[in-house]
Parts: structure tokens; C-alpha cells; sequence
């Protein structure tokens, strides 16, 4: 008589049976020798694993019935592949059983779809469940999955949302089965009110902003107070408070714009929390230590929405009394005292005391003054030593600790760029003392390479107490350099082609190497542009540049050398009476380096240009002459540049400063000629001038990564002989997009304004034959916020106030007198095509002769053209 018995350990659904084995003594078990096992029934998993697992093993002896196979049965069940497991019994011989496991695997999924959102919001839930095709369908895969979409949406404010996930059996694919994933979000659940009791120092208003996360309903009310803003910044203005100002400003745009821009009013209780924890962070921050929130609670309303009570406890209001220093044997007590700028009577602030103490974004803390004199090891910790009244006295101890020689430097991630580019950049070599401000630095600079993901550079610093020595780690991620331009249109009546490349990390040195060509030899921090333009027939430019950026290998001096060559004609052949044409050639060779005085983010460019003019019948651009002639243009320039820029695609810290100077031979005081009976074309075969640059931008965090950015532009070109006057080349022509074409034969400068058309700012634009300004100014004050910083597609948007003019005169400067604009853009960071913009823009003021110059203009630029 076969016996058959089933085995449930806690929810264990399996069989043990043992066919025609005779009636089982469960009192007196029988001790069997398993003589082999077998597996059925499973099509997916290893045999061997799934006997393995069993813990059931050939020649084991087990007792039958017994708690081995009761044990094996569950053993296989907790896996959750299975819904059921049955173990019997095969063959018996004397001492010996066979076992056979019989197994029922669970369905796989093989696909899931989501029901009730949009699909936006499908897109973002399914990269966050992490579910594949073939995944076994498990009751805890169910339960995770349910959990991780019910907390996405719970996260976005929908605290009831409900998941309902059905298995549809798949009618293709035996033993698998489709999830539907049935979300209901309800409403969000909103914030009515926050009530607040038992605060004096603050007002309910100020404490709902401490939190940054947790909002109540409200209307947006960006002109809130804004005569408190007006007066302040009015008032550090005329005291110089640059700093203030800012701080004004930021803290105006976090409380009046952000909160209600980019905050909305939903409940999430991890966030409430953190919220918590910030509105007593900002009571100590003003003295008050003792502060504490004594109750809280949260309840729903009928309306769906819920309610905050918060009831507060401030204490007493302290105050810095006495600071004491021991074991400083660096630095005395009075210099720490200036760096920790903590007076006696200021408020108790035990963040600003850390921050001071250890580490700030200025790097003027105690810990920076210790860790860039090699004092790695160094720690400071400060203990309130006693407490009377309001006042409270403090002991700062110092462990200084040796200070520590850098061992090794690595750098790891690397792929394509060679050891030697990546480590001529470096600040911390072996041998010197370990500096934090040099780490720091090095990271800026490898990011301005733009080699590598600058949001990933990480310094790994690895101390050795031990010998008193540190190695550094350098991990970087690399990222495409190279650039292509390729585009096609029509503009000034003709199609446009443009072919041009841009290697950033080329390798000369590896020309001749064919194995090195993927596609193109990289890796030695070299930069090789070629670009081609052809407007059909009639016009064709071409241009190639190259730039070691160490020349000599062994200091920071870069050389560069470029030729560039274009003809505008009107596509007449040139036995044509009626052709015109217009021929440019021309080759310049720089030299830069990194200057160590007043700083070492100063850098000085000098360079020589050569171009020469060649016109026949081209009366098109200049005023003078008959459009016959050959013109040179050698021009000697001089660049003074500060720049502390973080990081190069998205700024957020840091400035640039630049001041430039080209100049030429003066000619005319060589000549002996008189210079006012020369024609006009003898007057500028030598073309003379000098011509003046300036430039600065200021980056300024206003909250997180919202980055406001001032620049102002001018620009001024004057002559070296009055009777000669201006030249016609090298003239600033403002506005639109600040893209050059085949109108930029004769040197001039295009500068982009957004809000009015292409070079529409230009004096006398109107009229048929211009010759553009000798002086203009550009301000532009921008609000941008990033959308992705991924360094394979960093995008951010941008709203901008924007103010210039050109003026034909320097007699007519007049800064103030500016045509304004206002709009708003977005800027995609691409690597293999560069920096994309495209912006709208709204010119306020009207330009003499062209009622179409301004009001809404779209403008797209390549490489900030319009910058």
C-alpha cells in the first residue's frame, strides 16, 4: 500500500511519498542510505544547484519519515521559485533509497505594463522597479515592486495611492505570465496650514521658511517685501557691502521665487522630518541651544488635505564668552583667534563655530590653515567647558599631529588620455607636503581639461599614520572631447554648407602610428580644428588650427598656429568684366603661459597676426575707393586673463577677467608722405590701429545649483594717425545671433544682443555702404538653472536682462545709453557638437531705419556665439 504524507512548515506547500514501501512506524523511523537523487519538473535552474540546495546528499543516511526530507522540502521552498515541492521515493534496494524532488517552478514575467498614470510617469516608474523579462514572479519580487511604485508616488505628495498588480497568463510563452500594474493615485495630499506655538524670536512666517521641503498652499508672491529687499541693497550699496548684497538677494529669491517656483505644497514625512531637524539647526545657528520642538502632529482633513501643529521650545538665547586653545604649538592663541573670527559676545552658533573650525566653501577655516601645511592628521574639537547664565566658555583641543609628505600620486579611470597630460596638471606631487587647497585646485584643473566628467573627479586621499605620509588617488571618468559642425540652410540668399571638426585631445606624436588611429591618434591633450564653409559658387572659406598647450613638455607655455583662407565672389568666372570678388589669407602664431604673480589663475597670451586683403571691383562693404585693392593687416597681440572659473560647461563659482590689446606697426609715422594728399587706398594698403578689449564675468550660487551670471563686454578700436583716421577693418558690429558668415571678410567683430536682429545695433546699419562702430558695450545679468548636468548632455535654461550699443565715435560713448532686452533660452552641452543655444529674446527699444530690428527674436547659436 503506497503512503503518502504531506509535510507544511509554516507555509510550505510539499509532498514526501513513497510508493509501495511498506506501512510507516512513525514512532520507530527507518535509516535509509540515500543511493542516488534525481530532479523533475524544472526547465530554467541546474540540477545540481537545485540538489545542492536540497541539502540532501548521495550516500547521507536519513532517516524515513524523518525531519531531513521535511528540512530539504523547506530548504527548496524558502528559494520562492517553487509553488510546490514533492520528494518521493523511486527505488529501494535492501539499505539503499532513490529520491526523486519533483518541482513546480513559479511563472517567469515576461513583460509588464503600468495602467492609470501617463506615460511620462510610467517611463520614470519602471526605471525605478528594476523588474526584467524572465525574472521569476515571487511573491517578494510582488512585494517590492508594489512598494517601490507605491513610494515613488508617495514621494511626489499621493500618500494614498494604491497598486493592484494581476498575472495575466501569457498565451505565447509557456509558464510565464504578463503583470498589469493598476495605480490609482488619488489627489495629492496638500498642506492647509502649519500652526505654530510657543515661538518668540522667530515668527510663524520665518519659521515656515526654514523648511524647505514641507509648504503650505499659497499663492506665488514674488514682489512680497520687496521694499525691505530694495532698502537693503540700496544701503550696502552705498557702504560697498558687495557681500551682504548678494546675501540679500539670495536669501530673497529662496524665500519669495523658490519656494513657490520650484517647491509645491505636498506632504512626505521623511522630508517633514529633515524639516524638523532644520527649524532647531536654525534656532542654535542664533543662540538658542536649548531648542527643542516639544510635540508635533499631523492630521488629515475632510478636504484630503492634512494639517501641522508644531509646539516650540526656544530656551534661552547664549552667547560666546571665553575661548581657550590647547595644544597649539603652530599657530598661537591670538592668530587662531583671528582665523576662527569668533569674538567674545557674538551669538552662540555651534555651526558657524564647525564651519570655521573645520571646513569652509572660503577655505580661510583653522582645519585649511593646519591641512595646507601638511598637518593632515590634524583635529579640533571643541568643548563647552562651562555654562552660566547666557554665556558659555569654550576649550578648543588641537591634536596637531606631524605634518605629512604625499607618497605616491595615481591616477586611475583614464582610458584614453596619457599619464603624462593628465599628471602635468596636478598640484600635489610625491615628496611635498600634503596641502587640502592643492587637492582642491587639481581637481578644477583636471576638470578644465574637459577630458573628463568634472561632477565625478574624486580625490581618494589615503593617510598612512603610520610613516607620517599620504597617497593620493585621482579617479576620473572620461568623456568625448571632439566636436563635429555639420549643418546645412539658406541665409543671404544662397545655401549654406558647413563641414568642420574639432579633435581636443589629439596626439601629433602618434600621426604616423596607424594603430593609434580610433579614428583619429588621442590621448596628449593636443587640439587639431579643421572647418570648411562653402555658400555654393560663390563663396568658400577653409581653416585649420593647431594648439599644443605644452610646448616643450615641461611647462605650461602653449603654442599655437592657424591658417585660414576665404574668397566671396559673385560666382562669375574671372574673365568676367562683371565679377567681383573678395580674397583673405591669413596665418597667426600664439604663445601663452600660466603666470605665477599676483596669482597663478592669471594667464598671458601674446601672438602676431597676418592678413592680407585682395579686392577686385568690391564696392559691397567699404566707403572708399573702388573697391580695387590689396590691403595688409599685421596686428600684434597682448592678453592679460584671470580665471577661476570651477567648471568649465555649467559655472557655478569663480570669475573671469581679461583685458586684451592688438596692435599694429604704426606706418605712417615712418612715412614720409604727407598723409592727407594719399588717396583712401594708399591711406589703408598698411592698415593701422589699436584695438581694446575687456571682459569679466561673475558667477554667484544663489541656491543649490541656480547660478546667477553678470558679464559685461566693451570694446574699442582707435587709429595712430588723425589724417588717416579709423580703419574701415576690424569694426564691431552688434547684435543678433553673433554667428560670422561670409559678411566677415573684413574683419570685424561680430558681437552677439539678443532681442534685435543680426547686426542691426551697428551705427548707420540702415544705411547701404556702413562701416560699423569703433566702441561698444554689452551688459548682460543671467538666472540659469541646469536641467542635466550629465557631462554626455548637460542642458540648462536661462532667463537674462541684456543691455548694449555700439557708437561710431568714442566722443559719443555713453555707457547708460543702452538698447535693452529681456528673454529667456536654453543651453544644450553636447560633446561631440559643443555648446547649442537656442534663445527668445525681447528688444524694449526701437532702432532708427528698421521698424523690424526688434520686439521677439529667436536666436541660435553654436559654441555661445551670442555670449
Amino acid at each position: 500500500m503506497g503512503l503518502i504524507f504531506t509535510v507544511m512548515v509554516i507555509s510550505v506547500q510539499g509532498q514526501i511519498g513513497f510508493g509501495d514501501l511498506e506501512e510507516l512506524d512513525y514512532a520507530n523511523p527507518k535509516k535509509y542510505e540515500i543511493g542516488g537523487i534525481t530532479i523533475t519538473g524544472v526547465k530554467y535552474l541546474d540540477n545540481s544547484v537545485l540538489v545542492t540546495l536540497s541539502g540532501l546528499t548521495v550516500g547521507d543516511k536519513i532517516n524515513v519519515p524523518g525531519e531531513e526530507l521535511s528540512k530539504a522540502i523547506k530548504n527548496l521552498w524558502d528559494q520562492g521559485l517553487f509553488e510546490n515541492v514533492i520528494i518521493s521515493a523511486t527505488q529501494v534496494q535492501g539499505d539503499l533509497i532513490f529520491l526523486n524532488i519533483d518541482l513546480q517552478e513559479r511563472p517567469r514575467m515576461s513583460t509588464f505594463s503600468f495602467g492609470g498614470i501617463k506615460k511620462a510617469e510610467a517611463d520614470n516608474v519602471r526605471d525605478e522597479i528594476k523588474i526584467a523579462s524572465g525574472d521569476v514572479v515571487t511573491d517578494n519580487m510582488l512585494i517590492r515592486t508594489r512598494n517601490t511604485v507605491r513610494k515613488y508616488f508617495v514621494e511626489k505628495g499621493y500618500l494614498d495611492t494604491e497598486v493592484n498588480i494581476s498575472q495575466i497568463p501569457d498565451s505565447i510563452r509557456k509558464n510565464h505570465v504578463r503583470l498589469q500594474i493598476d495605480i490609482d493615485k488619488k489627489t495629492k495630499v496638500r498642506i492647509q496650514s502649519i500652526n505654530i506655538v510657543g515661538n518668540k524670536h522667530f515668527e510663524n512666517q520665518r519659521i515656515k521658511k526654514f523648511m524647505k521641503e514641507t509648504k503650505e498652499k499659497g499663492s506665488f508672491t514674488p514682489f512680497k517685501d520687496i521694499e525691505g529687499l530694495v532698502f537693503n541693497l540700496v544701503k550696502n550699496a552705498v557702504t560697498f557691502r558687495i557681500v551682504d548684497m548678494i546675501e540679500d538677494s539670495r536669501n530673497y529669491i529662496n524665500e519669495n521665487i523658490n519656494a513657490r517656483i520650484f517647491k509645491s505644497s505636498k506632504f512626505i514625512n521623511d522630508k517633514y522630518d529633515e524639516d524638523l531637524i532644520a527649524i532647531i539647526n536654525k534656532y542654535n545657528s542664533q543662540g538658542y541651544r536649548d531648542a527643542k520642538i516639544v510635540k508635533d502632529s499631523v492630521y488629515r482633513n475632510p478636504d484630503r488635505t492634512v494639517t501641522i501643529d508644531l509646539d516650540i521650545f526656544e530656551g534661552n538665547r547664549y552667547y560666546f564668552r571665553d575661548i581657550n586653545w590647547v595644544g597649539n604649538t603652530k599657530y598661537p592663541d591670538a592668530f587662531l583667534n583671528r582665523v576662527l573670527r569668533i569674538e567674545k559676545g557674538d551669538v552662540y552658533n555651534w555651526e558657524l563655530l564647525n564651519s570655521n573650525l573645520t571646513f569652509n566653501k572660503t577655505e580661510d577655516d583653522v582645519s585649511s590653515l593646519y591641512m595646507n601645511d601638511g598637518f593632515l592628521f590634524f583635529n579640533a574639537n571643541p568643548v563647552e567647558v562651562a555654562v552660566e547664565n547666557d554665556s558659555i566658555d569654550l576649550e578648543i583641543r588641537i591634536y596637531e599631529g606631524k605634518q605629512a609628505t604625499i607618497n605616491n600620486v595615481s591616477v586611475k579611470g583614464n582610458t584614453r588620455t596619457n599619464d603624462h597630460v593628465v599628471i602635468r596638471e596636478l598640484r600635489t606631487l610625491p615628496g611635498q607636503l600634503f596641502s587640502r587647497s592643492d587637492i582642491i585646485r587639481t581637481t578644477r584643473e583636471l576638470a578644465q581639461l574637459r577630458y573628463f566628467n568634472a561632477e565625478t573627479i574624486n580625490p581618494n586621499v589615503q593617510p598612512n599614520p603610520a610613516d607620517g605620509t599620504v597617497d593620493i588617488e585621482y579617479q576620473v571618468e572620461e568623456t568625448s572631447s571632439d566636436q563635429i559642425e555639420l549643418s546645412g540652410g539658406w541665409g543671404y540668399n544662397r545655401v549654406i554648407g558647413t563641414l568642420g571638426v574639432s579633435f581636443n585631445n589629439f596626439s601629433l606624436r602618434n600621426v604616423l602610428k596607424l594603430k593609434e588611429w580610433r579614428p583619429v591618434p588621442t590621448g596628449d591633450g593636443q587640439k587639431l580644428s579643421l572647418r570648411v564653409q562653402s555658400y555654393g559658387k560663390g563663396y568658400i572659406s577653409y581653416s585649420a588650427s593647431f594648439t599644443e598647450p605644452w610646448f616643450g613638455g615641461k611647462k605650461p607655455h602653449s603654442l599655437s598656429v592657424s591658417y585660414y583662407h576665404s574668397l566671396y565672389s559673385n560666382g562669375l568666372s574671372k574673365d568676367n568684366p562683371l565679377r567681383y570678388s573678395f580674397t583673405i589669407n591669413g596665418i597667426s602664431l600664439g604663445l601663452g603661459r600660466r603666470l605665477t604673480w599676483p596669482d597663478d589663475y592669471f594667464q598671458l597670451f601674446t601672438g602676431i597676426n597676418f592678413q592680407f586683403y585682395s579686392l577686385y571691383q568690391y564696392k559691397q562693404v567699404f566707403s572708399f575707393g573702388d573697391g580695387t585693392g590689396n590691403y595688409n593687416n599685421i596686428a600684434f597681440n597682448v592678453t592679460l586673463s584671470r580665471n577661476s572659473i570651477d567648471f568649465p560647461i555649467y559655472p557655478r563659482n569663480g570669475s573671469l577677467v581679461s583685458v586684451s590689446l592688438d596692435i599694429t606697426p604704426p606706418y605712417s609715422a615712418f612715412s614720409n608722405n604727407d598723409i592727407a594728399e594719399l588717396s583712401e587706398d594708399e591711406k589703408y594698403k598698411n592698415i593701422e590701429y589699436h584695438k581694446w578689449g575687456l571682459q569679466t564675468a561673475y558667477y554667484t550660487p544663489l541656491h543649490k545649483n541656480l547660478v546667477l551670471m553678470a558679464r559685461a563686454k566693451f570694446g574699442f578700436l582707435g587709429y595712430m594717425d588723425s589724417d588717416i583716421g579709423v580703419t574701415p577693418f576690424e569694426r564691431y558690429y552688434l547684435g543678433g545671433d553673433g554667428l560670422s558668415g561670409s559678411n566677415n571678410l573684413d574683419g570685424r567683430e561680430i558681437v552677439g544682443m539678443r532681442g534685435y536682429g543680426n547686426e542691426t545695433l551697428t551705427p548707420d546699419y540702415y544705411k547701404s555702404r556702413n562701416t560699423g562702430g569703433t566702441i561698444y558695450g554689452k551688459y548682460t545679468l543671467e538666472l540659469r538653472y541646469p536641467l542635466s548636468l550629465n557631462p554626455n548632455a548637460t542642458i540648462f535654461v536661462a532667463s537674462f536682462l541684456e543691455a548694449g550699443n555700439a557708437w561710431q565715435k568714442f566722443e559719443d560713448f555713453n555707457p547708460f545709453s543702452v538698447y535693452k532686452a529681456a528673454g529667456f533660452g536654453v543651453r544644450v552641452f553636447l560633446p561631440m557638437f559643443g555648446i547649442l543655444g537656442l534663445d527668445w529674446g525681447y528688444g524694449f527699444n526701437d532702432v532708427p531705419g528698421m521698424p523690424d530690428a526688434n520686439r521677439g527674436q529667436f536666436h541660435f547659436s553654436i559654441n555661445q556665439s551670442i555670449d
